[in-house]
């Protein structure tokens, strides 16, 4: 990655918010004591060091070295110069020497107890290499703990920091490049951290890469130059985040097209990397199979081969074969993202489990971290950081004003402060830091009023109330606004729709929805706010509405596979998931995802508990998340293979052999994976037919009786009904 090291430069972002700059914190001597940022590597200033630093207070210490700066400029009391190739600069040495292990071995030999004749000698310093300007900034920072950093002088500013032993200014330039990181330089910022071994500048820009390696795939150019070792470390990684695989080989082609004659030999190996399992079947079979490069590398059709054996779920049903495991060309990466679904009512009680939610394996995991303070349903939550807080709600006697809060990464419970009125029934968003408590029902009445909590104070604070009373309904944040919708007044549900403005504290009505809707949810996505189910006063709905903002307008999208009324509504994987709920008979543990591109709704697994009146939040980049996903990845294979037995046999099925049943039997098995309509079962009889084509020359040395296996067409149907392939979220007839 060394050659990337001049393209950095050129590809930090800038932020023009504070002309090209980052501005550092002032920081005296008593404020470099606390400030984390400048690290305990600089040494205390040499004036005060008889002093406690917590005595002395900042402002007189910003004016001491205020004015050591302005006698510095001024050449009054200067004991040393220091210059560079064009440029030369008169200082305390005191000063440099307290900030800087470099000049301090200068100015004062390497041997402390040197006599002051000994070190009168060493009162001029030559640094070749360093460009004045550079070396203004170093005596700035060591004077008043504080330089002008930009996206032109972070380089070359960190390295000679570095030189001089400024531990501190370097720690400042690598916080700059970190937060500069964009898809188009975070490849080059990998470059030139491993090149000045900035271990913990190049994990940060590496785990950048791994999380939105969708756009830097796209827009990165760097990373077609960089070595065959690198690619593939990055491509096979498990942290590699993306919903569907076809994105890694399209990138894998980008790299070998930028040097084809000699990167071409690696197809093979790339491949390797590469989920081929999880691809869409289309693109295997167009951009896969069918590619040049693959055609032409011997050691390719092994993999191919396996793939197709794999996507054909060969001895998947058969019950005497051996425990299955997931062979490494399916395995599923690891979720960058994880939904918490916590607390809700089942079986006429409410409930304090914790279930979160594997977007990779498509799994739900139950978590041991229920809140000892007890249960709630109806309520709201909120996520900050890697806190998630549990607003509100009822447990079945009491309707709760007290408020929790869940760490994530210590698994523990807190008590926050309780709001001014309880609220059951309430929508809870959060907006710039600070979480908002909506409307509800405090017992006795629904109320319109809305308070606000700031993390920072632990207080809540009333503030403008609503146009309309609404209880169970419910709230987001849309382009620094946040809506409420639908509800319960007391004598109707409704179909109104407002927002409030926290910079002008009004609540301004919208355009009303098409339908009424209480035990509503909804989110925001791409831009539009999006409402979905709940209960129109007569039954409940599995339609949903998107609002757009810019026209005011609200449109229908496809209808819920389920009616469902106080559910979870979250965003994963660029998909919205609808979870539990009350569909007007039962509670439900169905999970269902909206995929926009295709405008319909896939089933995912369902939730191991029933229940209603839940929550559901993304909780993002969490350290542990290896603590909240799926842990028997290797058997999910098996496990699958496990149900779809047990659904063969509920059809009466088990006593047909499952390797000899017939192709219709199989289908009416497992019609729960079919297509919705005739067009898509069209489509499919083309992608089985192209299947079994495309099958025969690869396997006819392997496995020749693969071809005549009387399952296939089910099998590759099978397979072509899950969404991105990678789990088991799929159509539902």
């Amino acid at each position: 990655m060394d050659h990337l090291l001049s393209r950095s430069r050129d590809n930090i972002s800038i932020n023009n918010n504070n002309n090209n700059q980052l501005s550092m914190h002032d920081e005296g001597v008593v404020v470099a004591e606390t400030d984390h940022d400048a690290e305990d590597e600089d040494m205390e200033h040499p004036l005060v060091s008889h002093l406690s630093r917590r005595s002395v207070n900042a402002c007189m210490s910003d004016q001491a070295l205020n004015t050591l700066n302005e006698l510095r400029r001024n050449n009054l009391l200067c004991d040393a110069v220091i210059s560079v190739s064009d440029a030369s600069f008169n200082v305390h040495r005191a000063i440099m020497s307290a900030c800087s292990s470099y000049f301090r071995a200068q100015f004062t030999g390497f041997n402390s107890t040197l006599s002051p004749s000994q070190s009168d000698e060493n009162r001029s310093v030559y640094i070749p290499g360093m460009s004045g300007a550079i070396m203004e900034q170093l005596i700035q920072y060591a004077y008043l703990r504080k330089c002008i950093i930009n996206a032109e002088n972070v380089h070359e500013l960190l390295i000679s920091a570095d030189y001089v032993g400024m531990i501190g200014l370097v720690t400042k330039c690598k916080q700059y490049l970190g937060a500069m990181l964009t898809p188009e330089n975070c490849v080059s910022i990998m470059g030139f951290a491993r090149f000045r071994f900035l271990d913990d500048l190049y994990a940060k820009a590496r785990n950048y890469l791994l999380r939105y390696f969708i756009e830097v795939a796209a827009k990165n150019k760097d990373i077609l130059e960089i070595g065959l070792k690198d690619f593939y470390d990055i491509i096979s990684d498990d942290e590699l985040n993306t919903r569907e695989e076809d994105h890694v080989w399209k990138l894998c082609i980008k790299w070998i097209d930028h040097d084809p004659e000699n990167r071409k030999q690696y197809v093979a190996q790339l491949m390797q990397g590469v989920r081929l399992g999880l691809m869409t079947p289309k693109c295997f079979m167009e951009e896969v199979k069918e590619h040049p490069y693959v055609l032409q590398c011997e050691d390719a059709k092994p993999l191919i081969v396996e793939t197709f054996k794999f996507m054909y779920d060969l001895d998947i049903m058969n019950p005497s074969s051996g425990e299955l495991t997931t062979p490494p060309l399916a395995m599923p990466r690891l979720p960058h993202e994880v939904i918490f679904a916590i607390g809700g009512w089942s079986g006429g009680t409410s409930k304090g489990c914790i279930e979160t939610y594997d977007t990779r394996a498509d799994r739900w995991v139950n978590i041991p971290a229920e809140d000892p303070a007890g249960p709630r349903a109806y309520h709201g939550t909120a996520v900050i950081g890697y806190k998630i807080y549990s607003i509100g709600g009822y447990d079945g006697v009491e309707y709760f004003n007290t408020c929790r809060v869940f760490d994530a990464v210590r698994k523990n419970w807190k008590e926050i402060a309780p709001m001014h009125c309880r609220r059951c029934y309430v929508s809870v968003a959060e907006l710039n830091g600070l979480i908002y408590a909506i409307g509800g029902y405090d017992g006795h009445n629904r109320l319109n009023t809305v308070e606000r909590y700031n993390p920072k104070t632990n207080q809540w604070t009333v503030i403008t109330p609503m146009n309309m009373q609404r209880s169970d309904a419910s709230a987001c944040t849309l382009k620094g606004k946040i809506y409420a919708t639908g509800g319960f007044n007391g004598q109707e549900c409704l179909d109104s729709a407002e927002y409030y403005n926290p910079s002008t504290n009004i609540w301004t009505r919208i355009p009303n929805m098409n339908h009424r809707r209480s035990g509503v949810s909804c989110v925001a996505f791409r831009g539009q706010l999006y409402v979905i189910g709940g209960f129109n006063g007569t039954a409940r709905l599995s339609t949903g509405e998107r609002y757009d903002p810019d026209t005011q307008t609200w449109s229908f999208i496809r209808e819920m596979n389920h009616s469902r009324s106080n559910f979870g509504l979250e965003i994963i994987d660029d998909m919205i998931f609808a979870i539990g709920g009350f569909n007007g008979v039962s509670t439900i543990s169905h999970t269902e995802c909206y995929v926009a591109e295709t405008d319909e709704w896939m089933e995912a697994t369902d939730m191991n508990v029933v229940r209603s009146a839940l929550t559901a939040n993304n909780v993002a980049g969490l350290p542990n998340k290896r603590d909240y996903i799926h842990k028997e990845r290797d058997r999910l294979m098996e496990e699958r293979r496990q149900r779809l037995l047990a659904s063969a046999m509920a059809l009466d099925v088990e006593s047909i052999p499952i390797s000899n049943a017939s192709v219709d039997a199989q289908d009416a098995a497992m019609d729960d994976y079919d297509s919705p309509n005739e067009e898509d079962d069209a489509d499919d009889e083309e992608d089985v037919a192209s299947m079994d084509v495309a099958l025969a020359p690869v396997i006819e040395d392997h496995h020749e009786d693969l071809r005549h296996e009387p399952n296939h067409r089910f099998r590759v149907q099978l397979r072509a009904q899950r969404f991105g392939s990678h789990h088991e979220i799929r159509r539902r007839a």
